[in-house]
C-alpha cells in the first residue's frame, strides 16, 4: 500500500493499494468521523462494488443511503445534477455528513459537484473504480458536468478529504476501458516524466501500484503548483483539446480515452510538422499508444473538430494554450490564435 499526500486548499491523503474497498469505512473514519453519508454511483460500479462499500462504511459506523445512475457519459449532465441535489435534500443531509463517490470519471465528477455545491459544500471522498479515475479525475479537484456545447464546461474546484484507489476493481474492467486509463497514464509519461514513458514499454500490471502512484505523483506536483489551471497544470490537458472534440464530434460514441489518443497524436504529429519536435520522439510516442491498442487516427476533419475546440475552457479571447510536445518529457503551451487551430490540426491529422 502507497500514500500520497495533496497541499492544495485543502490537504488530503490518496490511498493506493489493493482490496481496499473492504477498509473503506476504517480508512475514512480517520477523515471523517463516522456521520449521514451517501453512496453515488453508476449501474454498473453498484452491481459489483456497492454491497461491500456499504457494509464497510456501516461497520465503521456510517449511515449509508445511496443513489444510483446509469453509467456512461451522457449521465454527467444538468438533469443528473440536479436529480442528485434533490436526493440530498429529501434525505435532509447537512453539512457535517458527506458524500462517498463510487465509480469512474463521470461519477467521481459529477458527486464532486454536486458535494462542492450542496449546501455550499459538503466533504466528499473519491473511490476510483478506473485507471483513467485512478491516475488522473480522482485527483486534484476539478468537478464538472457537460453542457450541450461540450464536456465539463460547468463545474468547480473542490477538492476531496480523501480519495482511496483500490487497484482489485481493474480486473473487471472491460479491455476498452482499462485501455482509456493506459492512454492517460501515457500522457504523464510525455509531459514531464520520460522514465516512466520508459516503463510503459513493459507490461503495465505488473508496475500497476507503482505506476499508479507515480502518475498521481506527477499530479500532485503540478497541482500544488497550479491548483486553478491558471498555467502549468494546462500541460495536464495534452492531448485533450482535439480529444474532446472528437468526443463531441461521435456523441460520445468514442471513449474519453480513445478520444485523448487520437488528440495527442494529431498534436504530435503537428508538432513535428510545425518544427517543435523530432521525428524519433513523434515515432516513439505514435508506437507507444499504438502498442497499448489505442487509436491515432481520427474520423473526423481538421474544420470539424477547430469548429468544437471554440467553446474548449483553456480558450482566452482570440488564443487558446495548445499543450505541443517538444520532446518526450518536455511539453510546452503555446498560445495559438484562434483561427490557425483548423490549419494545426490539419497538419497533425
Amino acid at each position: 500500500m502507497k500514500k500520497v499526500t495533496v497541499s492544495a486548499s485543502r490537504t488530503y491523503d490518496i490511498i493506493i493499494g489493493n482490496n481496499l474497498i473492504d477498509s473503506a469505512g476504517a480508512l475514512s473514519s480517520n477523515v471523517i468521523s463516522p456521520c449521514r453519508a451517501v453512496v453515488i454511483s453508476d449501474d454498473t460500479v453498484a452491481a459489483l462494488y456497492s454491497e461491500r462499500l456499504i457494509a464497510s462504511l456501516t461497520n465503521a459506523g456510517y449511515s449509508v443511503k445511496m443513489i444510483v445512475i446509469p453509467h456512461g457519459e451522457e449521465s454527467k449532465s444538468a438533469e443528473n445534477y440536479i436529480k442528485i441535489l434533490n436526493f440530498l435534500a429529501d434525505e435532509q443531509l447537512s453539512r457535517s455528513d458527506c458524500i462517498f463517490a463510487l465509480g469512474g470519471g463521470v461519477v467521481g465528477d459529477l458527486a464532486g459537484f454536486v458535494a462542492a455545491t450542496y449546501l455550499r459544500g459538503i466533504r466528499f471522498v473519491q473511490i476510483p473504480t478506473t485507471l483513467l479515475s485512478m491516475v488522473d479525475s480522482s485527483v486534484g479537484g476539478k468537478t464538472a458536468i457537460n453542457l450541450c456545447a461540450g464536456k465539463n464546461l460547468a463545474g468547480v474546484f473542490y477538492q476531496p478529504s480523501l480519495v482511496i484507489c483500490d487497484y482489485s476493481t481493474l480486473s473487471t474492467l472491460p479491455d476498452e476501458i482499462f485501455l482509456d486509463g493506459c492512454a492517460e497514464v501515457i500522457k504523464y509519461g510525455i509531459i514531464n516524466d520520460k522514465p516512466l514513458f520508459e516503463k510503459l514499454k513493459s507490461p503495465i500490471m505488473p508496475q500497476i501500484e507503482d505506476i499508479i502512484a507515480n502518475c498521481i505523483k506527477n499530479k500532485r506536483d503540478i497541482v500544488e503548483r497550479d491548483e486553478r489551471d491558471n498555467g502549468v497544470r494546462q500541460l495536464l490537458n495534452l492531448g485533450h483539446t482535439v480529444g474532446h472534440a472528437i468526443e463531441k464530434c461521435s456523441n460520445f460514441e468514442i471513449s474519453h480515452g480513445s478520444a485523448v489518443a487520437m488528440g495527442t497524436a494529431i498534436i504530435t504529429r503537428a508538432s513535428f510538422a510545425l518544427g517543435y519536435c523530432k521525428s524519433e520522439d513523434r515515432d516513439e510516442i505514435i508506437a507507444l499508444l499504438s502498442s497499448y491498442g489505442l487509436p491515432t487516427d481520427c474520423p473526423y476533419s481538421a474544420k470539424e473538430l477547430a469548429h468544437i475546440a471554440m467553446s474548449d475552457k483553456k480558450r482566452a479571447g482570440d488564443k487558446i494554450n495548445l499543450v505541443i510536445p517538444f520532446a518526450i518529457g518536455d511539453c510546452q503551451l503555446v498560445p495559438t490564435p484562434i483561427d490557425n487551430i483548423e490549419n494545426i490540426f490539419a497538419a497533425g491529422n
